[in-house]
């Protein structure tokens, strides 16, 4: 599929002026429509000017004001563009700045002049101590539009990854393997080279010097048959099976079996996915026996959440009175340690 596009970009030129009315109060009574005037200031390729009326643009009925315009002075020009003006208090007892006034995009001409005036109250309590007033005009030039070509681009819509499905495929079909585990009585066809390329275990059992490349059936102690069935998967397809037929208990056990096989064959992935789902599921109930599994089994992340779960103020009393806890004390008093310790400092903060 061939795409294009293309883009209009406003370009912008920005410029900043300070004027600065010295002796303010003797420039009062000038009368309405009669203003003091800036220098002439470039931006944007145009020449700019303030001009501030002291008694205002026009006649007041009511209040004490003055004015302040912008000027396009470029002779035979229009330009486009925003302007601000601001007062600026240089002694820092006032706002830094207060705005006079702010005007949209505007087109302004010279011939005939173009005013945009703003009237405002006179602006006395940022007079200086020197009877000076400080007036920053902010203006923003729009200039033509840039007009631009994005790069053509042709797409093509490329499959998700099937690798995984693959190796699942072939796990389940049994092609080509080439070992058998034996685990209670039940047998799990795999492939080595699958195994010895996933774990540093299985790569030392099955291609080590110690280990026997021509044994074709593996005796599995220890384990149960669900659970090393799980972790082939794991192996093929770099995810955990579904267990969703597994509820309450059945499934955290089923996720504890799983850590310590994913420790007792180094799939530190699998091991750390198995402490990420027990540290959601931590309660007073279990956090103990979880606790005992994670020193075990060198789980320091899952070991933190579990110290960290205990140490709440609103929770301590309740492990501490729990049954798992007596028995951590008894098998495990190092961790108890680690939980007064931890409670400790968490009280201090």
């Amino acid at each position: 599929m061939k795409a294009t596009a293309s883009m209009c970009s406003p370009r912008t030129v920005r410029g900043t002026h300070t004027f600065k009315i010295a002796r303010y109060s003797l420039h009062r009574g000038l009368g309405a429509g009669r203003y003091v005037r800036s220098a002439a200031f470039d931006v944007g390729g145009y020449l700019w000017r303030i001009e501030y009326y002291p008694d205002a643009e026009m006649e007041m009925k009511n209040g004490d004001y003055a004015s302040v315009s912008l000027e396009l002075v470029t002779a035979h020009a229009q330009a486009r563009a925003t302007f601000e003006v601001r007062l600026l208090d240089q002694a820092g007892k006032l706002p830094p700045s207060v705005v006079l006034a702010r005007y949209k995009p505007l087109l302004f001409r010279s011939n005939p002049p173009t005013y945009m005036s703003e009237d405002f109250l006179q602006p006395l309590p940022y007079l200086h101590g020197d009877d000076s007033l400080v007036v920053e005009c902010d203006i923003t030039v729009i200039k033509e539009p840039e007009l631009a070509l994005i790069a053509t681009t042709f797409d093509i819509k490329v499959p998700p990854s099937d690798l995984s499905d693959n190796l699942k495929e072939l796990l389940e079909t049994g092609e080509e393997t080439d070992v058998t585990f034996e685990v209670r009585g039940e047998v799990f066809p795999a492939h080595k080279l699958v195994l010895a390329m996933r774990s540093r275990v299985f790569k030392a059992d099955l291609f080590g010097p110690m280990g026997d490349r021509t044994r074709k059936t593996i005796p599995v102690e220890d384990m149960q048959p669900a659970v090393f069935g799980a972790l082939l998967h794991f192996i093929y397809t770099d995810s955990l099976p579904s267990m969703e037929h597994l509820v309450g208990d059945d499934a955290e056990e089923m996720v504890k079996h799983l850590l310590v096989a994913a420790d007792r064959y180094a799939m530190e992935r699998m091991k750390v996915l198995c402490e990420s789902i027990l540290c959601r599921t931590l309660s007073v109930r279990n956090v103990t026996t979880t606790l005992a599994l994670a020193d075990q089994h060198q789980c320091s992340r899952l070991k933190d959440a579990c110290l960290d779960f205990i140490a709440s103020p609103d929770r301590t009393d309740a492990v501490v009175a729990s049954e798992g806890y007596a028995c951590l004390k008894r098998s495990c008093p190092a961790v108890v340690a680690d939980i007064f310790e931890r409670a400790t400092k968490s009280r201090k903060i």
